[in-house]
């Protein structure tokens, strides 16, 4: 057999590798993955406290909704600051941002599996057979190899691999925005608090100065020998009292700012907040359908995202019943020397199929199935659970504004009916008619009542704040990145701090 025979050999058993290589190729259409089809959760067609409400209006689609930065509807310069630095500043924030980006590489990696596995590994081998007839037995052998392995897709696996790690990359996305607006609620909540006990500080500092003035009066009264010695010390007790409530207020005003420092990422001792007080009552918040609430909160999207990746799973443990094909070729040059290793007749090439199957495994792998279909089923059970939950917190605090607005006003009456009365009692007891006890019961009403309102207000603003994080705080699923754009240079960035982000709005233009 001469040279061009021999090569015209190799060549046909080349095209004969390729054909097997088209014919895997095209058998990748015999994909097992189980189509998937979003959980149905219906939702009710309207919102409980929107019907016959007039508090609350249904948007309309063209209505501007929640976008961004969801905190400026409440008109805060103080507030909108601290908020813009929970974003790039919480640590909380930073990991979630790094487990994204471990979720992203992984990804990245398992896109790899569509192509080959390209390996070299050139050796030099000396060997001694020792003393003989022909003389010492010492050899030498140059060798050069290059190996190439692909394990054909013809199942599906590696593109169900490949999905589910860009759909686990799309869960810790939502992730990260689900825990800024957890933290930028729980901001916002602190800093009403705050601001309600600088309010709460500052009825009591008036109060205090008005009993001050009372235990002036009162003290003169009695070395007039008008009032007895009995109302000096009620007097007294009365303006201590005040004096340790305003006291006290501090321990849980200091405790908060602290708390918001931390949630900025700054030691408390580097941040002060100057005092002041809740400007106005809550805003308005409009309210999408019920349906829409599915596409705008980011932990349902990533239960959503969740159930995705079990579903991929149960794909994932039906290839397990198919056999596992891989090609395989290696070729290279190999000489006894140096000098002919670059020469044709040099050259060595294997290539070909090969296929691995379990036979028996005495039922593991139907009970593997069992356990995901078992884990579908329970993700499944979560996002259903967690919609529901999210119906709920919508209504529970639309109640809470709507029936806390009628109580204010009911408050609001209360306070302004104490006031007259008290301005009344006073005017008796200068006037020698009234016992000081009655001034000290309606000024102690006077104040409960005052101190009522500021706490009313107080929780209508949290209430307003968690009806804002209830709706998802103005994020919806276009946010989250896909699965292209997970692969983009940017979603890899550790300075990067808009990932899965709304599109920035500010919600007083």
């Amino acid at each position: 057999m001469d040279q061009f025979q021999i090569r015209d050999n190799q060549n046909n058993m080349m095209r004969r590798a390729a054909l097997a290589s088209l014919s895997f190729l095209l058998c990748s259409s015999c994909y097992v993955g189980r189509e998937y089809v979003k959980p149905a959760v219906p939702p009710p067609p309207a919102f409980k406290e929107l019907t016959g409400s007039d508090e609350w209006k249904t948007a309309n689609p063209s209505d501007e909704l929640l976008k961004g930065k969801w905190w400026e509807v409440f008109d805060d310069p103080q507030l909108n600051k601290l908020e813009e630095l929970v974003a790039a500043g919480n640590f909380n924030v930073q990991q979630a941002e790094a487990q994204f980006r471990q979720a992203r590489a992984a990804a990245i990696a398992s896109h790899s599996g569509f192509y080959p596995t390209v390996t070299a590994t050139p050796s030099i081998n000396q060997a001694d057979r020792g003393s003989g007839a022909g003389g010492r037995g010492f050899s030498s052998t140059f060798s050069a190899p290059f190996g190439a392995t692909w394990e054909a897709d013809v199942w599906g696996r590696i593109r169900m691999v490949n999905e589910s790690s860009q759909t686990t990359a799309q869960v810790f996305a939502a992730d990260i925005e689900n825990l800024r607006l957890s933290l930028q609620g729980t901001l916002a909540v602190d800093y009403f608090n705050l601001l309600a006990a600088d309010m709460q500080l500052d009825l009591l500092n008036d109060t205090i100065a008005a009993y001050q003035k009372f235990l002036t009066l009162t003290m003169n009264r009695f070395n007039g020998g008008v009032a007895s010695k009995a109302d000096v010390t009620l007097a007294q007790s009365q303006l201590f009292t005040a004096q340790a409530q305003a006291t006290d207020l501090a321990v849980n005003r200091n405790i908060l700012e602290h708390a918001i420092a931390v949630l900025t990422g700054q030691p408390p001792a580097a941040l002060s907040i100057a005092r002041g007080k809740i400007k106005a009552v809550p805003p308005q918040i409009p309210v999408a359908v019920p349906s829409k609430l599915l596409e705008r909160r980011p932990d349902i999207a990533a239960q959503e995202r969740l159930v995705a990746v079990a579903n991929l799973n149960i794909g994932l443990q039906k290839v397990a019943f198919y056999p596992t094909i891989t090609l395989s070729a290696t070729t290279g040059l190999t000489s006894p020397n140096l000098q002919n290793l670059l020469t044709w007749a040099s050259r060595v090439w294997s290539a070909g199929p090969s296929a691995s199957q379990t036979l028996f495994d005495f039922g593991r792998r139907d009970a593997q199935m069992l356990q995901v279909l078992a884990a579908y089923d329970s993700t499944v059970s979560i996002y259903r659970q967690l919609v529901l939950t999210a119906f709920q917190q919508v209504e529970d605090n639309m109640s809470t504004l709507r029936v806390l607005a009628l109580e204010a006003d009911q408050q609001a009456r209360a306070v302004a009916a104490s006031e007259q009365a008290l301005q009344l009692e006073t005017e008796r007891y200068k006037a020698g008619t009234d016992s000081y006890l009655n001034v000290i019961t309606t000024q102690t009403i006077t104040l409960t009542n005052e101190r009522a309102a500021v706490t009313l207000l107080q929780r209508r603003m949290t209430a307003a704040v968690n009806l804002i994080l209830a709706l998802g705080g103005g994020w919806d699923t276009s946010a989250m990145p896909t699965k292209d754009q997970i692969k983009a240079p940017e979603m890899g960035d550790p300075n990067n701090h808009t990932i899965a982000q709304p599109v920035v709005k500010s919600a007083t233009n």
